[in-house]
């Protein structure tokens, strides 16, 4: 009986509220959260990333092998507009969206060796931004790209921001890395010691925090490290 309150509810619930893609408008189906699976194939521009050896040759540091990312971020566009509502608006399920579907990209690209013992790393908050955020918007894409590739996740807390940084935004490169400098530390050695790591973000730009992060997890001994992001700027 209960059962079946609760399905007529539900239906209910989907007449007077339809469950709506947030870009184009159009239902979503029952395993969809936010965004449906034509935007997602089609709506954004690749990122130049594509080419990743051009891109990782150029700037990535020593122990990075590259940086994936799947998109190019479009300013005043729709990415932008998900992304903000995933960081302000705290649509997490955008975030498990666009995670799915960058776990899914990164199985298919070419230089991902599947067999590798990896383990996701999303960017870490400083506590008193995420607890004033609500939650951190490079672990729910971490948790997405976890469900649609099977790469385990590392536990909450092994690595923290211990330095509460200013926005990079409107920074030079000089100052976007003195503004990051140190503001990482490894609180579980053995999490990331002789693994191959996937540091994950939404975003990315120059490559300063990302880059900071690495360095961290380096000195404490993790093995292979990749970039993956939703977009590049």
């Amino acid at each position: 009986m209960q059962s079946g309150i609760k399905n007529i509810l539900l239906g209910l619930r989907e007449v007077l509220f339809p469950h709506v893609c947030e870009i184009c408008g159009y239902l979503l189906s029952m395993n969809q959260s936010f965004i449906c699976q034509q935007c997602l194939a089609d709506r954004f521009e690749e990122s130049p990333t594509e080419n990743k050896e051009g891109l990782s040759s150029a700037i990535l540091p020593e122990g990075v092998q590259f940086a994936y990312s799947m998109w190019r971020f479009d300013k005043g566009g729709y990415l932008q507009d998900l992304l903000h509502k995933l960081k302000y608006n705290q649509l997490e399920g955008v975030g498990s969206d666009l995670g799915k579907q960058l776990g899914s990209k990164l199985l298919e690209y070419s230089g991902f060796e599947k067999k590798e013992n990896w383990i996701l790393v999303p960017v870490p908050l400083h506590h008193r931004k995420e607890r004033k955020r609500g939650f951190n918007q490079a672990r729910i894409i971490a948790e997405g790209i976890s469900k649609s590739s099977s790469i385990e996740l590392i536990s909450k807390g092994s690595i923290t921001r211990i330095k509460n940084t200013k926005t990079q935004t409107g920074f030079t490169l000089q100052k976007r890395n003195e503004n990051i400098r140190k503001a990482f530390r490894v609180e579980v050695p053995s999490s990331i010691k002789d693994r191959s790591c996937i540091i994950v973000d939404d975003v990315f730009t120059t490559g300063a925090t990302t880059f900071e992060l690495a360095n961290s997890m380096k000195q404490a001994g993790c093995g292979k490290i990749l970039i993956a992001t939703v977009a590049s700027a």
